[in-house]
């Protein structure tokens, strides 16, 4: 059995694929799926609905694996981490308060975030602890 290090490049290769779901998903350029299906509603396409079922899947894996790997306290110190940044962030005047597409961009990057970190957890649990997560396995 091959032990895979866990790097930073790694944890950025989780962040880009969590920033590509997001952002596929929604943003507030106009261009997501979220708005080309409300542009187009109630007609449905057979792309549009196959990139929703793959839309689905990616969020249901990500979202999983998020939840088992944090749990619910971690989750919550999660968001906890990412929502404090994100009123660091406007504090200091890097991001404008008053601007709801520059917050929403904000949002959309810190909800990655955390994503990202749940996708990474039990690598950096690991890494720290020495121990190793096993999910449960259904007879």
């Amino acid at each position: 059995m091959s032990k895979q290090k866990f790097t930073v490049g790694s944890f950025l290769l989780r962040l880009a694929a969590s920033l590509a779901l997001i952002f596929l998903t929604y943003n507030p350029t106009g261009y997501s799926w979220f708005h080309w299906a409300r542009a187009d509603l109630p007609g449905v396409t057979p792309l549009m609905a196959l990139s929703g079922i793959a839309l689905a899947i990616g969020w249901t894996v990500y979202v999983r694996a998020t939840v088992r790997s944090l749990g619910a306290i971690g989750l919550f110190l999660a968001f906890a981490f990412f929502g404090t940044l994100m009123w660091l962030v406007v504090d200091v005047g890097l991001v404008p308060a008053d601007s709801v597409t520059a917050v929403t961009w904000l949002v959309l990057v810190l909800l990655a975030g955390v994503l990202a970190v749940g996708l990474s957890w039990s690598h950096v649990r690991r890494r720290l602890s020495g121990q190793v997560d096993t999910d449960e396995l259904e007879s």
